[in-house]
């Protein structure tokens, strides 16, 4: 879960879950469920979390063991940043489709610079 510092930013007003953007990426940078499938991601989150109320150690020693125990997450800064551009794509191809529709263009109404306008909230590593 990613929030935005910025609360003049809410793309197009479509986004459900304003001011938390929830974006699915997988190991590869590969977007899953971007930020407008909201349901999607949380469904998957309850299917895979239903009934578990701890953490699995199946699935948090192998990622601590990766990470170093949190002190190299550099895997993980990249698919915050995927996770982050796949937002900005997203806005840039609505963007784009509002010149070509009726009722005016977006384009001009925010502007997101990048990483520097969200916050890393939480992440769930899926194994």
């Amino acid at each position: 879960m990613i929030k935005t510092f910025d609360n003049k930013i809410n793309i197009d007003n479509i986004n459900q879950l304003h001011p938390f953007y929830l974006v699915h990426i997988n190991q590869d940078g590969e977007v899953n469920a971007n930020h407008l499938n909201v349901k999607n991601s949380l469904d998957t989150l309850r299917y895979l979390c239903k009934g578990k109320d701890e953490p699995l150690r199946e699935v948090y020693e192998p990622f601590n063991d990766e990470t170093k125990d949190g002190k190299d997450m550099s895997h993980y800064s990249e698919l915050l940043s995927e996770a982050i551009s796949s937002i900005i794509d997203t806005k840039n191809e609505s963007d784009i489709n509002s010149l070509f529709s009726s009722g005016g263009t977006s384009m001009l109404e925010s502007s997101i610079k990048g990483l520097d306008d969200f916050e890393l909230i939480s992440f769930v590593v899926i194994r």
